[in-house]
This record gives C-alpha cells, structure tokens and sequence, in this order.
C-alpha cells in the first residue's frame, strides 16, 4: 500500500540573473552538465509549453529512470513537473521549480516536491534520496549559474565521425557489450561492469593511454537501441570535471554514421601539476580532447573493421 503523502521544500539563493537561472532549469539537455545525479535526459515530446523527458539519476548508490510530463512558464519563472511513469520505490512524485528575481539582484529558487512511496517501510529512503538529490542541485545549480561564462570557457564539446559499411545493430553490439572490450580494444586494461536493469549498464574500465599510462573511470551507460549509447563519467581523471557524451548510429543508403560525442570540463586546479606551470587552459583543453579522440576513434575503427566484416559474411 502506497505511503501517505509527503512534501519538501529547499530554496537557495543565486547571484545571477532569474532569466538565467531559468533557462538552465528550462533546458533539461543539458542537466548531466548542471546535476550531478542526472546521467541522461531523453526528450520523448517537446512543445513550446509542455514536453514528457525521461530521466536518468543517482538515487544513493542506484541509478532509477522515470518519465515526467512538465510544463513550463517562462513570463512566472516557473517550471511544474510530475512523474508519469515513477520507479520503486517511488509510488508517485512531482512538484515545481520557483524563481524570484529578488531587489538585491538575486535570484531566490524554491524547489518543492511531493510524493508516496510504495509502501511505508521505503519513505524513510525516499525522504533522505530528495532530501540530499535537492540540496545537490541547488548546489550545483548556483555554481553554475555564478559561473556561467566562466564555466563555458572551460567546457568544450566535439564529436568523431566514422563511416560504417554494416548493420546499425552489428555497431551497437560492438560498443554496447562492454564486457568484451579487453577482447576487442588494445587501449581497454580492464572492466568492471554491472548491467542492474535492461538497457542501464555501470562501467568501471582501466584503460592506457597513448603515451604509456593508465588511468581508471567509471561511467554510468544507457543503451537506447539501436542508435544511442549515452553515458556519464562518475569517476573522472585528474584533469576534468566533468565528461559526458553519446554514441550516435546513424543509417545511410550505404551503411551507417557512427559517431561518438564529448563534452567535459577542465579543471583550473589541476593544469600546472598535471601540465607544467607554463600550460594554459587551451593547452588542457587540447590535451583532453586529444586523449578522448584518440580512444574514440581507435574504438571506431575497430567496430567499423567488426561490422563491415559481419557485412561481408564473417558472421559466426
């Protein structure tokens, strides 16, 4: 029997503009960048007022997904949600984002939940899960807003791009099933992986770098068959802050575009120690993107060669 009803309240405030505190709010894409606990958002509607996002998170030491419907007022700075298709042992949850441009020049953000557990014995976890999850966000949220050009001079996006003689599911094979890849990648040491739910894969990988050192990651992967692979580093290297990105198969009158996405940001902190005292945040920059496009394209190649041969008849 589902849990009685309870609701939470957190609020912050923000030095930066309400408008643009918003529209990080607004703009769910982007949330792996601005919430630690977000792995994914996957738009399943979009319109100018109202869309449905699927979710993925941290929630403790687990990852949940569920489906959400929001609608968004940008003349009242507000943002309401509420879970249409919930995870256990989330019975049912919604609530609302308020932002308050206040005289000081503040932004005040109130983030208001309320929600059942499944049944009375689980509330306790679920009070702890919100309670923690919104103090990370309204954290993270005003860290990024005080930052905000600042941060995006740090973050850099880029993608590789393959062409692909072969199936779209030969590809996803190839990068999904992880647990092969000490078999099929040269730069892969080891991996750790746990697969808790259909599609949701939690990756733990020693890999080796071009110039002979290695290093240990661990990412959080959603398989959205048979075109995306999306994931999220939850252990990073010493250089970056953050790492997110995709795997895009892309079908084409001869084939299919594989692509692999980045996006991360460099740590200020870090650069001398790792770099040298003379390096700056470009020389960081280049030095990460050469090292994630390294290993992206050597993957890509290698499943270019897998599928291709699959293609040609080679399948077992």
């Amino acid at each position: 029997m589902p849990s009685e009803l309870h609701e939470s309240g957190h609020e912050i405030k923000i030095s930066a503009p309400a408008e643009t505190v918003y529209r990080l709010l607004a703009e769910a894409d982007d949330w792996p960048r601005v919430f630690p606990p977000s792995i994914y958002v996957d738009h399943l509607e979009r319109g100018e007022r109202e869309e449905r996002i699927r979710i993925w998170a941290t929630a403790g030491d687990t990852v949940k997904n569920w489906t959400s419907h929001r609608t968004l007022d940008p003349e009242q700075l507000r943002i309401r949600f509420r879970q249409e298709v919930s995870t256990p042992p989330v019975a049912a949850m919604g609530g609302a984002w308020h932002i308050e441009a206040l005289p000081s020049g503040e932004t005040l953000v109130r983030l208001d939940h309320d929600y059942r557990a499944v049944d009375a014995d689980s509330l306790g976890w679920l009070d702890d899960v919100v309670d923690r999850n919104s103090r990370t966000e309204l954290d993270s949220l005003k860290a990024i807003a005080e930052a905000a050009g600042a941060v995006d001079e740090l973050t850099c996006s880029f993608e590789d791009t393959v062409h692909i003689a072969g199936a779209a599911r030969d590809v996803y094979e190839f990068i999904y099933r992880a647990d092969l890849w000490t078999e099929r990648l040269p730069h892969v040491l080891a991996v750790r992986l746990d697969e808790p739910a259909e599609h949701l894969q939690t990756l733990e990988m020693d890999t080796r770098s071009k110039d002979g050192g290695f290093h240990t990651t661990k990412s959080h992967r959603v398989g959205l068959p048979p075109y995306r692979i999306a994931y999220k580093q939850v252990t990073l290297p010493a250089l970056i802050t953050l790492h997110t990105g995709y795997w895009t198969i892309t079908p084409t009158d001869d084939g299919v575009t594989a692509s692999s996405q980045h996006t991360f940001t460099v740590d200020t902190g870090k650069i001398a120690g790792i770099l040298g005292a003379d390096k700056t945040v470009q020389d960081a920059i280049d030095f990460v993107r050469t090292a994630l496009s390294t290993n992206s394209l050597a993957t890509l190649g290698i499943a270019k060669a897998y599928a291709e041969g699959l293609a040609g008849g080679d399948r077992p």
